[in-house]
């Protein structure tokens, strides 16, 4: 029997989540699906805090919002349908006004199947400003980075000229907690959007940053633009209120 389990190494940060890769995570190819790698990461890095006394209701608590601002993987090979794998998190040193964190998703047997990077914004819950990280004394800042081959997180520089793709509603099941959707979901968007011939690609990177947060009954409008010669795909998406999220993705 496996044994799935949550824990903390000795120096407190490095934050590991043993589970599964369960069916209905995955895409018709049986691997582990763009928006579930989003809430995987996130929801690890979610758990790593609250078991470090920083759980989301202390920090609303204490007048804070911890959000997702973007997030860079490298992905070697997709996690695949009931597949054991061991997620690992860790905090390093902030930026002036983003938190910043790693990961890394191994299979069994220790291979590595996908690294990344997240940055997080700390916002005051009254004010919705940006707290600068230096400022957010809840928790001792890390003072390293590592080099964890695989993109950083950075501006994604979306064209002009480029193809609707896809409108949608944004729907109750789309909103969490913060009364906001749900990073996870803008995966499903863009992966929802994408034309059938690149439904299949297979996607050796990703990116994606969260601009402006997309709310319950706007209209989101998805575009594209392609480069089939870099194999490249860019893909933006936009309410009423301006870009909600922008991302990168490649494939081999």
């Amino acid at each position: 029997m496996t044994d799935f389990k949550l824990w903390h190494e000795d120096d407190k940060n490095t934050f590991h989540n043993k589970t599964m890769v369960y069916f209905s995570q995955c895409t018709k190819n049986g691997k582990l699906s763009l928006n579930e790698l989003l809430r995987l990461t996130s929801d690890t890095a979610v758990e790593d805090y609250r078991q470090r006394g920083l759980s989301r209701e202390f920090l609303m608590e204490h007048g804070y919002y911890i959000l997702v601002s973007r997030c860079a993987f490298r992905i070697f090979r997709l996690p695949s349908e009931n597949q054991n794998i061991e997620i690992t998190t860790w905090e390093e040193k902030p930026d002036p006004l983003q938190l910043y964190r790693g990961y890394t998703i191994k299979d069994e047997s220790g291979k590595t199947l996908v690294n990344g990077y997240s940055t997080w914004l700390v916002v005051d819950c009254n004010a919705r400003k940006i707290v600068p990280a230096k400022n957010f004394t809840l928790r001792k800042p890390f003072d390293f980075r590592t080099d964890n081959d695989c993109p950083k997180p950075g501006k994604i520089v979306i064209p002009q000229e480029r193809t609707l793709l896809s409108e949608r509603i944004i729907g109750y099941s789309d909103i969490d907690a913060n009364g906001h959707t749900n990073n996870s979901r803008y995966g499903a968007f863009l992966l929802d959007a994408l034309p059938e011939q690149y439904q299949e690609k297979n996607f050796t990177d990703f990116k994606i940053n969260y601009s402006k947060e997309a709310m319950y009954g706007q209209k989101l409008k998805v575009s594209g633009s392609f480069d089939d010669a870099q194999k490249k795909i860019l893909i933006i998406g936009e309410t009423e209120s301006g870009t909600s999220f922008e991302s990168e993705l490649l494939y081999s």
